[in-house]
């Protein structure tokens, strides 16, 4: 049975009369208990499409031109009244963004929140409310849930945070769910939790979910139909396995071939740099983060949360270290504690004096200074270095921009004038100004599009066989990883579990953790997976003041790959 018809949607912004079209005749089908996945890059007009059915693009600058929504094959969406769409919305249609913290309310209780829903849609009141919500919990696998309706959002890790947003859309009981990009921001085994959630979900209720995603080969373990979008349009759709195994159009094989296959692996980096007596570039011993938690002006702290414990490694030039793990597990926190931009409370950091290594961050566009040019931006670390902007300074400005691929005329030019990687790019050159032994990249790449990340990957590849570089290379992406690393360490609740060799620790895994990590990773080879509902949460690092961390054994798996021996229960 057709759940919804999609039929040459049309949607621009601007004043009336002088749109501008950013969705161009647009057709999906949807059937009840199907699983249709739209894809494409950012600007494909793929999220407008989405917001455009239940008409939350009116609200956001936006309006429908042309074209119908039928939902049943009876109301069309695309005309109906604001007071008929909001009895739609919630009810019949549920919605799931990308950021829960951009959903939620801040200063309400997680109960509040959920308990509003059933009010509304339900009717209910007093103590039903609260035990609808607590129903709602637990149906999304939310352990001690009566205790949750009390916590703000701040109190509760990401994946939680998520899992109660598809309660909240589920308390409606929606017969189509909207899921625009749910997972982009979360970890590779929060992830798979949320697409296991939303599977079982779907079964139990028969309902059809729109997912909405940049990233194709996420998309194959759940997608029974795919609509491939580009420039507005829809420029291919089909069964999954049609689309993924034979791709008509041009983009789909373009956007294909750009995604990191995870290949257990099989095509990690050899690292032909490491041999022995190979002086190390950067060396980090025992490396510890502790903050402070409940203490105050003249009060002793209550406990510390160890963030990073007995961290140790060494990277040598022309090596690329990656570190892996979940959110909380601390592996930002080491890469900031390496530059200082975090006071490490214990071990050392040997390498890291003056401007030998620098940082790039995730968002280039929090990252640099809209009201700079960039030959401004590039002249940051040189003016912090107590030096002047000479000509020796511009002529590797100008070297730098022909290194990352930007003209000349870059120089000159503002931020909001480039495309995401092309800011990513800028960022990369200004990291390299000061001419560093190690740079630092967190997250650097999972921002950007899968055939933009492609192509900052190879020019990060391209950089470190030119200059020799060190890179430590901080990721939640495990396909990502494997196409840069020569070596991996995967951090666990603030310690090293693993560390070797990445084609050894990617191939033959040894910690329990790092097989749950590899286990989660999705793949365009892996079709309707039936991914386990595994919720449980990385352990709290909150120790009590004066705790001391019990020393960590290590036993070798080959020449580069170490383990940690977990104590016995």
């Amino acid at each position: 049975m057709t759940l919804l018809t999609v039929r040459d949607l049309r949607v621009g912004f601007g004043r009336p009369g002088h749109e501008t079209e950013v969705v161009q005749g647009v057709d999906l089908d949807l059937a009840a208990g199907e699983t249709l996945a739209i894809v494409g890059e950012s600007g494909s007009g793929k999220s407008v499409t989405a917001m455009s059915i239940n008409r939350l693009v009116d609200y956001s600058g936006g309006r429908i031109l042309g074209g119908s929504i039928l939902l049943d094959g009876t109301t069309d969406l695309a005309t109906a009244s604001e007071a008929r769409m909001q009895n739609l919305r919630g009810g019949e249609i549920g919605m799931i963004f990308q950021e829960p913290m951009t959903s939620l309310n801040p200063v309400l209780k997680i109960g509040t929140q959920i308990g509003e829903i059933f009010a509304k849609r339900r009717g209910l009141s007093g103590r039903a409310v609260r035990q609808a919500a607590i129903r709602a919990l637990e149906r999304v696998r939310i352990p001690d849930a009566a205790r949750r309706l009390d916590q703000a959002p701040h109190q509760m890790s990401g994946g939680m945070l998520q899992r109660i947003m598809i309660a909240m859309a589920f308390a409606g009981e929606p017969r189509l769910l909207i899921a625009d990009e749910p997972t982009t921001a979360l970890d590779v085994t929060i992830q798979a939790q949320i697409l296991a959630l939303l599977a079982e979900m779907k079964r139990e209720t028969g309902m059809g979910l729109i997912f909405i995603t940049h990233d194709i080969g996420l998309v194959a373990g759940i997608a029974d139909r795919v609509v491939v979008m580009q420039g507005g349009r829809a420029v291919e759709s089909g069964t999954a396995d049609d689309v993924f195994d034979r791709p008509a159009h041009d983009y789909t094989r373009h956007l294909l071939s750009a995604v990191p296959h995870f290949r257990g692996g099989r095509s990690a980096r050899v690292n032909a740099v490491r041999s022995e007596g190979a002086k190390a570039t950067l060396r980090v011993e025992n490396l510890g983060v502790r903050f402070s938690v409940g203490g105050g002006f003249l009060r002793q702290a209550k406990g510390y949360v160890h963030a990073v414990e007995g961290v140790s490694f060494d990277l040598v030039p022309g090596e690329t270290l990656g570190i892996v793990g979940e959110s909380g597990s601390g592996k930002s926190t080491t890469a900031r504690a390496i530059l200082d931009l975090v006071r490490p409370t214990a071990g050392r950091v040997e390498g890291a004096e003056g401007r030998a290594v620098q940082m790039v961050f995730q968002n280039p566009n929090a990252s640099l200074n809209p009201r700079m040019d960039v030959r401004a931006l590039l002249s940051e670390p040189v003016i912090a270095a107590g030096r002047r902007v000479d000509t020796e300074a511009l002529d590797r400005m100008r070297m730098l921009l022909d290194k990352v691929d930007l003209p000349q005329d870059a120089l000159a030019r503002y931020p909001h004038e480039f495309s995401g990687g092309q800011r990513q790019r800028i960022c990369i050159a200004r990291a390299l100004m000061p001419n560093p032994r190690v740079l630092v990249l967190d997250e650097a790449v999972s921002a950007l599009d899968v055939s933009v990340q492609a192509k900052v990957l190879d020019l990060l590849i391209d950089l470190q066989r030119d200059f020799g570089l060190a890179y430590l290379f901080v990721s939640h992406d495990m396909a990502v990883v494997e196409r840069i690393a020569h070596r991996i360490a995967v951090i666990y609740a603030g310690r090293i579990v693993e560390i070797g060799a990445a084609r050894s620790v990617l191939s033959d895994p040894c910690h329990p953790y790092t097989r749950k990590l590899i286990a989660a990773v999705p793949s365009i080879e892996r079709r309707h997976v039936d991914f386990a509902l595994d919720t449980d949460e990385v352990p709290s690092t909150l120790r009590p003041d004066g705790w001391q961390a019990p020393p960590q054994s290590w036993r070798d798996h080959g020449p580069d790959h170490r383990v940690a021996v977990e104590p016995a229960a």
